[in-house]
C-alpha cells in the first residue's frame, strides 16, 4: 500500500489578521500538526521573495501569506508591497520550472473578515492538489535535506 506524503505549508500573516493571537496560533498547530507552519509577522510588507523561497526550498510544498485588508494596513502599504512581492516569486518559481501557483496571497476583507482558522482550512485545500516537491527528484530544491524544525526557527529568525 503506498502511503500519501503530506504537503507541508508555509503561512505568512500579518498580526491585524482576526483571531490570529498566540493561542489562535498553538490550536492551529495543534490541529494540522507537520501540515502547516505559521510565521507571524508585524506587517505583510516586510515579506520578501527570498523568505518565500527559502520555506519553499526548505520544507515547504507551499507559502502564502495572509495580509490586513486593502487600505487597512497601519503601515499604509504594506499589503500592496506583499502582493508585488508574490507576483515577483511567482515569476521566479514559473522560470525554474515549478508551478507559480504554489505561492500565493490572501488579502483580508474589511466587509466580510475572516479568521486566521477560517483563511488557513482554505489554503489547506486549494494546495491539496499538489504533488509534494520532496517527491519530484527533478526539481527537488537543494537544502531539502535539513530537518524542518530548525528551518521553520531559520525563517522566524530573518523575520
Amino acid at each position: 500500500m503506498i502511503r500519501e506524503q503530506q504537503l507541508t505549508l508555509a503561512l505568512f500573516y500579518c498580526q491585524n489578521v482576526p483571531e490570529s493571537e498566540e493561542a489562535n496560533r498553538q490550536a492551529l498547530e495543534e490541529e494540522f500538526g507537520k501540515s502547516i507552519r505559521l510565521f507571524p509577522i508585524p506587517c505583510s510588507g516586510r515579506l520578501d521573495p527570498v523568505h518565500l523561497l527559502k520555506a519553499l526550498e526548505r520544507f515547504a510544498d507551499a507559502a502564502f501569506i495572509i495580509t490586513c485588508p486593502e487600505g487597512a494596513c497601519r503601515y499604509f502599504e504594506g499589503n500592496h508591497r506583499a502582493k508585488t512581492r508574490v507576483e515577483r516569486t511567482k515569476k521566479i518559481l514559473s522560470d525554474i520550472g515549478i508551478e507559480p501557483e504554489r505561492v500565493g496571497i490572501i488579502i483580508g476583507s474589511k466587509e466580510a473578515p475572516k479568521t486566521l482558522a477560517e483563511l488557513a482550512k482554505e489554503i489547506l485545500k486549494k494546495i491539496s492538489q499538489f504533488e509534494c516537491l520532496k517527491s519530484r527528484n527533478s526539481t527537488v530544491l537543494p537544502a531539502e535535506r535539513h530537518s524542518n524544525s530548525s528551518h521553520s526557527q531559520d525563517l522566524d529568525r530573518e523575520l
